[in-house]
């Protein structure tokens, strides 16, 4: 065999077969191992959190309270602390040629930091040292600055590797080394870490950061970390939230329970430094149970969170068990009960939040969702041993109340249990699937969808347009019951409860077994009215807290039917909304149109069309939209001045009152009265805006708060596009037509007129008004239909929105109406 067929023999195995990855070659190569899925947008939210978790180490060491987490409009994330800096200077033992920093050594190399000597940081989230040099490997860029011994330093990474290297000899007792310093920006008063990345397009499906996602988790350290000032920023938005919680867990727990009703209003709370196995171990936890039946459990090591659990969750549960079934004993309070209280009964309506702090934790794998120190259970059983039961001891009417809960609990799950072996003995168990349901003939439930149809009128439209093949259908009549309040026996009660489990074939609540699911993508179709919206909110209800894992892994589906069918020259357009209404009409509207800014453009043939055309037109009908959704809270022609070039500014008094004058200048009108105030409380600038209709004034407000929105940019931006654009003698030309117009809305006005009058429109109020051809067409065909995937960005506000909108408290929903009333589109009355 010659020298070529060895080397294109591939079963060929030698050493050469061997392949070293150097550096940070392994994370690029394989990056799930370090940070977790790459598709799902854990991975690339696991960057953040790397770095975030190196500044909260800094605030746990004592040596930062602020931190800033900045969403860029260019995609990119900035995370600032005012720590004491990644240590700058030259590391002389370092085996690289030239020797390199500290801070260079700590983005380029894996399991380096300062996380392995016990001297830098007692308690640290970052143990594994790969966290900021896989964010490295895994950026397309990254810019660290270091302020440092009142100096700035700078270095700049290109996919893990330095760029713009620089070089000096220095003299040592050795002799001359050759170093590679960081660039010094000069002299600074500030201090700290600052850290500006761009995640690899080539590594991540989407890079695109989810501002909820975000927040949950710096919602979580602020909790965590009592006294630390965390604020996430997003410029692409506008939008802007700062987390500085007091109360540490506790305060954690009352943010959880806020909107639901608790059976005992001072949540059980703990926190104890234990010695276990020759190691300190911090352990802060607090409980509160409500009256709710479903568990809410989160554990922390280091202020990462487990959600696979881990020795701490386990040391909780047991002894928690333990506890409360010895003081339920001591007080009598199981006299009458005929079977035995467990672990279960007592987790109902149980909200809790473990916090533990341990050097060196060990955890199974980098992205550490599951806690393996064994030191960690004794010494969290240690804790609630002995401080809930003296809990329960010292408020007998706390306990009393959390107990009886306990009992009831144990009750209702023996009915429920003989209630399910009734249930499995005949309907549950006979293997039969819903007479309702029209099931599909793919067996594989990674290929299997189903969909769940309002009506029966609607359900049968789409058995007929549906593909039998790998769609099934089941119809729901009525609407389903509201899970937030319900037992688990009512559940079993209830026949489309029972319907769905069936359906599905996974069960419900503590019997939910995922592996029996027999469709990974469960699309709920309803009708686009108030009804539909409503079975649309029961329906997730039953999801979240049901079968939380389906919405976890991203198996339930919203199907978008359209609003509109618009025919054009006998072309047929589904549109889903009005907004997208305008869009098309808009893009019909500016095929062969031209703008002329004035005559003289006319006479010349100076045009604005084609692309620059569109990108004016869009930019004015996107600040439509916002002035018709501000106009609610804040006076029409004030925001209108704006958009023709009026600058407010609210720095001083002053400037507001010269604000205040230039928007009654360009706006002209003897019912209106602009003036600058000052808050007495806060001191702070505002205009307040008066306008007088049939004798009763009318009161609005603008504030520098509503200058930091993206709302306001966008109107500033529209002004400033679309400044000089119509003058005196403009026109517009679409055809053979042509109209003079007088300023930039007349014009797109005009032509939407005349796009619109080439067209007719049919408005869709219920999916029962589409023949089974439309709905297969618009909604249910992969290749035209539009589906929103249910994701779980932010659990805790999830969870309290679902609270709030569905269970028994009244209050927090009127106030959540209240603040949302402006978001509100299409109200059907």
């Amino acid at each position: 065999m010659s020298e070529a067929d060895k080397k294109l023999n591939p079963n060929d195995y030698g050493a050469a077969s061997i392949v070293v990855l150097e550096g940070l070659e392994a994370v690029r190569k394989r990056p799930g191992m370090y940070i977790g899925d790459t598709a799902d947008g854990s991975g690339l939210h696991h960057l953040i959190y790397e770095v975030v978790d190196n500044s909260i180490d800094e605030a746990l060491a004592g040596f930062a309270d602020e931190i800033v987490v900045t969403l860029h409009t260019d995609g990119s994330v900035s995370i600032e602390d005012n720590g004491r800096g990644i240590p700058t200077d030259i590391k002389m033992d370092d085996k690289h040629e030239p020797k390199r920093s500290a801070a260079e050594i700590a983005l380029t190399e894996l399991h380096a930091g300062g996380k392995f000597s016990e001297n830098s940081y007692k308690i640290s989230g970052g143990l594994h040292g790969v966290g900021v040099s896989c964010v490295n490997a895994l950026s397309t860029w990254l810019k660290l600055t270091v302020c440092r011994e009142n100096r700035a330093h700078f270095l700049e990474f290109e996919r893990g590797k330095l760029i713009n290297r620089q070089t000096e000899i220095i003299q040592t007792v050795n002799g001359p080394v050759e170093v590679s310093p960081m660039i010094d920006l000069g002299p600074t008063d500030k201090r700290g870490t600052l850290v500006h990345f761009y995640p690899d397009k080539e590594i991540f499906s989407d890079i695109t950061f989810s501002f909820e996602r975000l927040s949950e988790r710096l919602r979580e350290l602020s909790f965590l970390n009592s006294g630390v000032n965390i604020l996430l920023l997003d410029q692409r938005t506008g939008k802007e939230e700062r987390f500085h919680a007091q109360g540490g867990v506790k305060g954690f727990v009352e943010y959880i329970n806020q909107n639901r009703v608790v059976l005992h209003k001072t949540p059980f709370y703990a926190l104890k430094t234990v010695e276990s196995q020759g190691v300190p171990v911090t352990v802060e936890v607090s409980m509160q149970w409500n009256d709710t039946y479903n568990e809410r459990l989160t554990a922390y090591t280091n202020n990462i969170p487990q959600k696979d659990g881990g020795t701490h969750v386990t040391g909780l549960r047991s002894a928690m068990t333990r506890v409360i079934k010895n003081y339920i004993s001591k007080e009598g309070l199981d006299k009458k009960l005929k079977n035995d209280i467990d672990g279960e009964d007592m987790r109902e309506g149980l909200t809790c939040i473990l916090s533990v702090k341990v050097p060196q934790p060990k955890f199974s794998s980098q992205t550490k969702d599951k806690l393996v120190s064994s030191e960690v259970r004794p010494a969290v059983e240690d804790v609630i041993n002995t401080e809930l039961a003296s809990y329960l001891d010292e408020n007998p009417a706390e306990a009393h109340a959390i107990c009886e809960k306990i009992v009831a609990a144990s009750r209702a799950r023996e009915a429920a249990r003989k209630a399910r072996d009734m249930s499995r003995k005949s309907v549950l168990m006979s293997g039969s699937l819903p007479g309702k349901l029209a099931d599909c003939q793919e067996k594989n439930p990674a290929l299997s969808e189903l969909f769940l149809v309002e009506g029966d009128s609607a359900g049968g439209s789409a058995k007929t347009g549906r593909n039998r093949k790998n769609q099934a259908i089941l119809p729901l009549r009525g609407k389903i019951l509201n899970v937030e309040k319900a037992s688990h026996e009512k559940l079993l009660d209830s026949e489309q409860v029972r319907t769905l489990a069936l359906a599905l074939g996974c069960s419900i609540g503590k019997d939910f077994d995922i592996e029996k699911l027999r469709y990974h993508r469960i699309i709920i179709m309803t009708d686009a009215d108030v009804d539909g919206a409503h079975i649309s909110t029961l329906l997730l209800t039953f999801f979240y807290r049901q079968m939380t894992p389906l919405i976890e892994r991203g198996y339930v589906y919203i199907a978008q039917p359209p609003l509109y069918k618009i025919t054009v020259n006998k072309k047929d357009i589904y549109v889903k909304d009005d907004h997208e209404y305008n869009k098309v009409i808009l893009e019909i509207a500016l095929k062969d149109a031209e703008l002329y800014r004035n005559e003289e453009a006319f006479q010349k043939g100076e045009k604005i069309w084609g692309t620059e055309l569109e990108k004016l037109a869009d930019s004015y009908i996107q600040s439509s939209e916002v002035l018709q959704r501000l106009s609610l809270v804040i006076d029409r022609s004030v925001l209108l001045a704006i958009t023709a070039g009026v600058k407010i500014n609210l720095d001083t008094f002053e400037n507001a009152q010269r604000s205040a004058q230039a928007l009654m200048d360009q706006i002209r009108d003897k019912h209106l009265k602009v003036i600058a105030k000052q808050d007495e409380e806060t001191h702070r600038v505002y205009l307040a805006i008066e306008r007088m209709v049939y004798g009763n004034v009318r009161h609005s407000r603008m504030d520098a708060h509503f200058l930091n929105t993206a709302d306001y940019s966008l109107l500033v931006k529209t002004a400033q596009d679309l400044q000089g654009i119509v003058a005196e003698g403009a026109r517009v030309v679409r055809g053979n037509k042509s109209h003079p117009v007088k300023n930039f809305e007349e014009a797109i006005q005009w032509l939407m007129n005349e796009a619109s009058s080439g067209l007719t429109r049919q408005r869709y109020k219920g999916l029962g008004e589409m023949n089974a051809e439309q709905l297969a067409e618009t909604t249910m065909q992969p290749e035209n239909r539009r589906l929103l995937r249910v994701r779980l960005e932010d659990a805790a506000s999830s969870d309290n929105v679902f609270s709030m909108l569905m269970g028994d408290n009244v209050e927090p929903r009127r106030r959540f109406i209240e603040d949302n009333a402006l978001f509100v589109n299409n109200i059907d009355i």
